[in-house]
C-alpha cells in the first residue's frame, strides 16, 4: 500500500487518502479479529499514508524530484493525509453505497453508533483531514455532521456525495439538502462529489454552489458501472484517462477547487490532472 501512495505522489497528488474506506471495527470483528486488532489496523491505514509521505520527501531531498513537470519543484508542495470514512453501505458490501437503501430500521442514531469509534480511532491516528466519502443519502450526512459536533472533532473534514442521475444523490435524496447539511456543519471545510461518472460533474457542482460557499471538491470515477450482484466493475463503460482529463478545466471554471480521481482511475489520471491544473488547484489521489 505504501508503494501505491508513492505512485500517486510521484504523479503529482497533493492529498493522500488512507486505505480505510471499507475498514470498520464491526467488519474486522466479523472476520475474527479482536477489538484491539481492529483498531490497530485502522490506525495503520493512516500511518502507512503518513510514512509514504515521509519517504517521498526523503527521496525528494536527494533528487530534483521533478518527474511530472519543470514548472514546480514538487518536493516543496504541501502534502496532506486524509483518513477515509466509507459509508455504512460500504461496510455491508452489497453495493448499497450506490443505492443508499439501508432499510427503514436504520436511523441517524444507528449510524452514529456504527461510525463513532471508527472516527475516534482515525482521528487519534493524526491525519490532516477526515474524508467522509461516497455518502449516498441525507440520513448518513446528518449522522456524520452530528457525530463531528458531539465528538468535538478538531481535524477538518470533507463530505463527498455520489450521484447516478446528475441531479440527486444515489438514494434519490436532494443533493441541495445534503450539501446544505455539510454547509451548516462548522467542522466541514469542503463539500463535493466522488465516485460519480465524469459527465455529471459540472451540473452537480452548479447545484452544490447554490447552497455552500465552502470549497468544492470533486473526484469522479472512470465512468464505469459497478455491478453489485457480481461485485465487480463493468469494463468498457467508462472513459479513457485522456477523456477524463479533458473535463478538468471545465470543472474548475464552474467552481471546483480540488480535483482528483476515484474508482478505476490511476496515477496516470492524476498526472494528467496535475499537468492540466498546474498551480490552479490541489489534486486528490485515490486511496
Amino acid at each position: 500500500m505504501e508503494q501505491v501512495h508513492l505512485d500517486y505522489l510521484e504523479a503529482g497528488a497533493d492529498i493522500l487518502i488512507s486505505a480505510s474506506y471499507q475498514a470498520t471495527i464491526q467488519g474486522f470483528e466479523a472476520k475474527g479479529f479482536s477489538r484491539e486488532e481492529s483498531e490497530t489496523m485502522l490506525r495503520r491505514s493512516v500511518e502507512i499514508a503518513r510514512e509514504a509521505r515521509d519517504m517521498y520527501f526523503e527521496r525528494c531531498s536527494k533528487s530534483s524530484c521533478d518527474s511530472v513537470t519543470d514548472d514546480r519543484i514538487l518536493k516543496h508542495r504541501p502534502i496532506l493525509v486524509a483518513a477515509s470514512v466509507g459509508s455504512y453501505g460500504a461496510y455491508l458490501a452489497d453495493g448499497s453505497e450506490y443505492s443508499g437503501n439501508y432499510g427503514d430500521a436504520i436511523t441517524v442514531e444507528t449510524l452514529k453508533d456504527f461510525h463513532r469509534r471508527r472516527v475516534q480511532v482515525l482521528v487519534e491516528s493524526a491525519p490532516d483531514l477526515i474524508a467522509f466519502e461516497t455518502i449516498p443519502n441525507k440520513i448518513e450526512a446528518q449522522a456524520y455532521a452530528e457525530l463531528l459536533e458531539e465528538e468535538n472533532i478538531k481535524i477538518p473534514a470533507w463530505f463527498s456525495f455520489n450521484s447516478k442521475d446528475g441531479v440527486n444523490v444515489v438514494s434519490g435524496d436532494s443533493l441541495l439538502e445534503c450539501a446544505s447539511i455539510a454547509e451548516s456543519c462548522k467542522r466541514v471545510v469542503s463539500v463535493g462529489i466522488n465516485c460519480t461518472p465524469p459527465r455529471f460533474i459540472s451540473g452537480l457542482i452548479l447545484i452544490i454552489k447554490k447552497v455552500t460557499a465552502k470549497p468544492i471538491l470533486i473526484y469522479p470515477n472512470s465512468g464505469e458501472f459497478y455491478d453489485a450482484d457480481r461485485k465487480e466493475w463493468v469494463q468498457n463503460t467508462g472513459v479513457s484517462d485522456e477523456d477524463f482529463v479533458s473535463y478538468v478545466s471545465k470543472w474548475c471554471e464552474v467552481g471546483a477547487s480540488l480535483v482528483g480521481g476515484c474508482c478505476r482511475t490511476t496515477p496516470n489520471t492524476i498526472k494528467g490532472i496535475y499537468r492540466t491544473l498546474s498551480n490552479r488547484s490541489s489534486v486528490l489521489s485515490l486511496r
